[in-house]
């Protein structure tokens, strides 16, 4: 029985449009629900120049906008030899007839001038069928160097008109950085947007660092780094490069970290004394609370959007499964009962699903399932998989994958939560670890 925004898709259909006389009363919409995917034709004439010398700028602006949404699965777009005609200029009379005839179901249309280290862009989409603009034309503005933001920022806008959900292109993933050879890996913080491109080192390879996670704001990251010879949390500033560290006492270890949903507070895995349990700490204050206390090894916590819940994974039953209690602790519920192994959950931020790690057969595969542990449904199977992160609107998943063999490479991969988009994402190096941050401001 079909419900509005399914807790958990099964797949991804396209509300292809209807004759030009049923369009005329409803708007194009792309409908996420159940069914087979069928993806929405559109057609983006190259941006137009504005200013003389702009001619690359609104080239390369087209071209990331046409691969933002062509790299969602849900659109395809129509090569430029198949236009019958071309706008004559931006907010000129368009031809619908003709984009009709070549199937084009929705049409968008830019310019772009450049003036100096400055750069205006500015679009307008258009439901082909009914002949209407969807939503008024945007305008943004920005330096040179940010010109790839602003491309992301015209595709989130189209993205958003035409499903009516948010989009996640103008988002940033920070990772791990990896070189040389597998028993001897270099690893480095590093950030970029989310696919692949303007790196940045925020690390050197002096001490290995492991699992960062972005904060709610995107301003700070959380790792693990190995620098004093014990894992240690430390908290870095993205914009300065500033870290604190997180206090524990000698011959404690703390790893897997993540921010609350306030970012004054983090969760994470503290070992002292062969224990391992999740804890809690106040950044502020440095105050710690205790959150689990057994003899298990209990791990990679990670909160539900709305801070209330925590999942997390424990072999307390004897094997590596799912666990999910109330934010101040209490009594665990099991909620992965599949064969095999199962680790490092994260809860969507549409709250709907848990991502997670999944051993089972000699393979490892990422996958998703209800929060009451529900419709498991596994997206990825491979060597190994592992590390799933969220996209901002909760509608694709990043992960780490590594080949099998003593030269075996690492790197990062996306796939929708239907499983059937899988994509490369890529980096200069290696990648592992993603933690996917949210829309910029």
């Amino acid at each position: 029985m079909m419900t509005k925004f399914m807790t958990f898709m099964t797949a991804i259909m396209i509300a292809m449009a209807a004759p030009p006389s049923a369009q005329a009363q409803e708007p194009l919409r792309l409908t996420l629900r159940d069914g087979v995917i069928e993806a929405l034709p559109f057609a983006l004439p190259a941006f137009q120049s504005e200013v003389a010398g702009s001619e690359q700028m609104a080239a390369d602006i087209s071209r990331v906008i046409a691969e933002d949404l062509n790299g969602t699965g849900l659109f395809r777009q129509i090569p430029a030899s198949a236009f019958i005609s071309t706008p004559a200029g931006f907010g000129a009379p368009i031809a619908f007839p003709d984009w009709r005839a070549i199937n084009a179901q929705a049409l968008v249309t830019g310019a772009v001038a450049v003036n100096g280290s400055q750069v205006t862009v500015k679009f307008r989409l258009y439901d082909v069928f009914s002949g209407a603009e969807m939503g008024e034309g945007l305008q943004f503005a920005g330096t040179t160097d940010g010109w790839r933001r602003m491309a992301h920022k015209v595709s989130d806008a189209v993205y958003s008109r035409i499903t009516g959900e948010a989009g996640y292109f103008d988002s940033r993933v920070v990772y791990v950085a990896e070189t040389g050879p597998k028993d001897d890996r270099a690893k480095r913080l590093a950030i970029m947007d989310y696919d692949g491109a303007n790196v940045q080192y925020l690390t050197d390879s002096s001490a290995i660092v492991l699992a960062p996670r972005f904060s709610p704001t995107g301003d700070r990251v959380l790792y693990t780094s190995y620098e004093s010879g014990f894992p240690r949390i430390n908290v870095l500033d993205v914009a300065t490069v500033g870290r604190q560290q997180l206090a524990t006492a000698d011959g404690e270890m703390a790893f897997s970290p993540r921010f609350s949903l306030d970012g004054r507070q983090v969760i994470y895995s503290l070992a002292n004394g062969g224990n391992t349990d999740i804890y809690r700490t106040d950044l502020a204050t440095g105050q710690s609370t205790r959150l689990t206390n057994t003899p298990a090894i209990e791990t990679a916590p990670s909160f539900s959007p709305d801070g209330s819940q925590i999942v997390f994974e424990s072999d307390r039953s004897g094997t590596q499964q799912l666990y999910v209690m109330g934010a101040n602790g209490g009594e665990p519920q099991r909620i992965s009962f599949g064969n095999g192994r199962y680790g490092t959950p994260v809860w969507s931020p549409r709250g709907d699903l848990i991502a997670f790690t999944k051993q089972e057969a000699g393979r490892f595969h990422i996958g998703v399932m209800r929060t009451d542990g529900t419709e498991e449904r596994l997206l990825t199977s491979s060597f190994l998989d592992e590390g799933p992160t969220w996209a901002p609107n909760g509608r694709v998943i990043m992960f780490a994958r590594e080949t099998q063999g003593a030269d075996g490479t690492t790197g990062l991969y996306s796939v929708d939560i239907t499983g059937r988009n899988l994509r490369r994402v890529t980096t200069p190096q290696g990648g592992s670890d993603p933690s996917w941050g949210p829309l910029q401001r």
